[in-house]
């Protein structure tokens, strides 16, 4: 139970939990003390399916928190979070829908109604597949899908071969769990359901076969089964032995493959079996080698195989027969270039596509079945992003990519790779108004303590002066090698407009600059991430963009994390920290090898539980066992009741240390979300809300008045 004695920083008390000074963690010859355990749910397993078990003592104390932000927090900046609510909600169309994808008969699409907050999936025939007013078959509604739940997310939409059944994955607790539900397309009359999935599946080309993804007791992706549908039962297809591993599926785009795949980020593995084969017989394309990362696509009567090994750092492109896959048979399709990142590889009958980086900046590579001729596709601004998709098509000449950047809405184009003709199907439309030369976009590189040069890419208003004075929203992830796209976000502009200067520092752990610049940031190296970010905040400050102390950081989940080492580092260099289900309580999560993530995370971070370097390591920088009396700077901290990914103790149990050891720095807010996951809460227009609580904490920490928190 927690007491509540009063904060010298607030005009209302904080909570404070209780401690166990006797709760001593031994391993690997050390000890620790976690005062702060007894916030994990021993039931916790449960709690992820339902929420309602929640211990009670933990309920009152996570309740509290989230009393004490509503109070202190919350309630003061209403009207500042309804003027941002209504103006990220103004930027977006409220009828959306994306640009139809034609198979066969039909075009499929996904639409929104004005007014909704789930999306509807829905086709119209393929002769009127740009005819917004013609005929529509609706095959869910996810506002009438989500009636009644407190969280709904749809994880994948897909329909039969035939066309006539539609299935689709849904969670309607957070957890991750999804429901897999099989449905007549003409009549909407649900045929089968299979529960606890873990949300991917592919049909069988008889369309009356579906490949689905299970999960195991500890919420892991370890099995694939195949359901004959009508029969109730399901056929073992593969299940994967080591925990480390999670399982996926796909199919190939020429249709005749079904892929099983098993990854730990590092580390993959790729099995196939014919799409026309009744055995399900499964073969091996290439043996997991630690460290090795490939995959697979089906082009030109080969598997094109996208591969790190042999020292390939950046990944090269070779082809191999399909059932003589072995590395002595591979054909170099595209050799290793340093520096060039091959990031994808997306097949049609007669092209090959591919999409690399280099520079820091992406491009699409077309060549031609047969004589192997080559072009791209390039952009010019500073700084932009790219996707692309081959849609359902296989013997088309027509690729869709779509194109952004901090200033410029999304354009999705079709594109035709042999006559180079490009076709604009759709440019996002901000109905409130987007004037694109109101935005400055620079990319700027900030030195790191070593030498390394960091990435910054930052939009601002034209009016906004760079004389040390603007505040700063600098965002940073830094892990598994995801990169943060400069993708236009019309939420930014709420803080732009009012003089921020919005930043992305691509730091190490990303691939901005390559897979080295990946290697470059976990494990032994995992500091360099955390020291990038410092150093990006300083360059903005050394080069007259902001000062010490006029930035708010912000990430989430591993960016939580990064967050809360920075936050240790250097906590004057930030006015604010907003952490988003942080991922602070790292030596503990990578010590329970019970949780879904810690297995196949050590790649990432180490395992402490086998080596001592890494125990000590993680020891080094976890925010949770590093906080100290330091000025630290205010801070919004939130989680989700049922997130299998961060869980909730983490953020719970680093507010409370953070209160204890530094009582006279903060504030801190603590918001746990009691009906959602590591996503947050579902819902378009109700995830605005969140994001409008975070840009108001922010404009609170560095506005030209006192916050509302403080004193008198």
């Amino acid at each position: 139970m927690p007491d509540t004695p009063q904060s010298p920083k607030t005009v209302t008390a904080a909570p404070r939990a209780r401690r166990d000074e006797q709760a001593t963690i031994e391993q690997l010859g050390r000890a620790r003390i976690d005062p702060y355990a007894w916030l994990k749910d021993d039931n916790w397993k449960e709690v992820m399916r339902d929420p309602q078990q929640l211990r009670r003592d933990i309920r009152i104390y996570l309740e509290a928190e989230n009393t004490h932000t509503r109070d202190l927090l919350e309630a003061p900046t209403t009207a500042l979070q309804d003027a941002l609510f209504e103006e990220m909600k103004g930027r977006v169309k409220e009828d959306d829908s994306s640009v139809p994808a034609v198979d066969g008969p039909w075009a499929y699409y996904r639409r929104f109604r004005e007014g909704g907050e789930y999306p509807i999936f829905g086709r119209r025939p393929a002769e009127n597949a740009f005819d917004k007013d013609g005929e529509e078959q609706i095959l869910l509604d996810g506002n009438e899908n989500a009636r009644g739940c407190d969280y709904w997310d749809v994880r994948k939409v897909s329909h039969s071969p035939d066309h006539r059944l539609v299935a689709f994955t849904v969670d309607d607790k957070g957890s991750e769990f999804y429901t897999l539900s099989v449905r007549e397309a003409a009549s909407g009359k649900e045929i089968e359901s299979i529960q606890h999935t873990y949300g991917e599946f592919v049909w069988g080309e008889d369309s009356n076969s579906i490949y689905w993804v299970a999960r195991d007791e500890n919420a892991r992706p370890v099995a694939v089964f195949c359901r004959t549908l009508g029969l109730g039962t399901d056929a073992l297809v593969y299940r994967e032995d080591d925990p480390g591993f999670f399982i996926g599926i796909q199919k190939s785009q020429s249709r005749k493959f079904v892929f099983i795949t098993a990854n730990d980020h590092t580390t993959t593995e790729w099995r196939y079996l014919r799409s026309d084969d009744p055995s399900r017989a499964l073969k091996l394309i290439a043996e997991r080698e630690r460290g090795v990362d490939y995959s697979v696509v089906d082009f030109d009567g080969r598997f094109w195989i996208r591969s790190n090994r042999n020292g390939a750092v950046d990944f090269a492109l070779v082809s191999a027969p399909h059932d003589a896959s072995a590395e002595e048979n591979w054909r170099v399709e595209v050799p290793h270039r340093p520096g060039v990142l091959l990031l994808e590889v997306e097949p049609f009958a007669d092209f090959i596509v591919r999409m690399e980086r280099e520079n820091g900046l992406p491009r699409i590579v077309v060549r031609e079945r047969g004589a192997g001729a080559e072009h791209a596709i390039e952009f010019a601004e500073q700084a932009y992003a790219l996707g692309m998709s081959n849609g359902y098509l296989w013997d088309s000449p027509w690729l869709r990519f779509e194109y952004s950047s901090p200033s410029t809405p999304a354009q999705v184009f079709d594109y035709n790779m042999r006559t180079r003709e490009r076709v604009l199907r759709k440019t996002q439309t901000v109905p409130s108004g987007h004037v694109p030369s109101d935005y400055i976009v620079e990319r700027i590189d900030a030195p790191a303590s070593d030498g390394a040069l960091v990435p910054v890419t930052m939009v601002r208003h034209r009016n906004t002066p760079v004389d040390g004075t603007a505040p700063v929203l600098l965002y940073g992830y830094g892990a598994y090698g995801i990169t943060i796209e400069a993708e236009f976000r019309t939420g930014r502009l709420s803080l732009v407009d009012r003089g921020f200067i919005y930043a992305i520092a691509d730091v190490r752990g990303s691939m901005a600059k390559g897979y080295q610049w990946y290697l470059d940031g976990k494990l032994e190296k995992k500091i360099n991430t955390f020291t990038d970010f410092v150093a990006a905040g300083e360059h903005l400050v050394n080069i007259g963009y902001t000062s010490r102390g006029r930035i708010v950081a912000m990430g989430g989940s591993a960016g939580g994390l990064l967050m809360g080492v920075a936050v240790n580092l250097d906590p004057s260099l930030f006015g604010g920290i907003v952490a988003a289900v942080p991922f602070v309580d790292v030596l503990n999560t990578m010590s329970d090898e019970t949780l879904p993530l810690t297995p196949p995370e050590w790649p990432e971070w180490g395992n402490p539980l086998t080596d001592v370097d890494a125990y000590d390591r993680l020891l080094a920088y976890s925010p949770y066992d590093q906080v100290g009396p330091k000025p630290y700077p205010p801070m919004l901290i939130t989680g989700g009741l049922t997130d299998p990914r961060v869980t909730y103790w983490e953020p719970a149990k680093w507010t409370a240390r953070l209160r204890h050891e530094a009582p006279e720095s903060g504030p801190y807010f603590l918001k746990i979300n009691m009906d959602a996951g590591h996503g947050g809460v579902s819902g378009r227009f109700a995830s605005m809300r969140e994001t409008a609580l975070e840009y108001a904490f922010a404009i609170q920490c560095v506005g030209s008045e006192p916050p509302v928190w403080t004193a008198g």
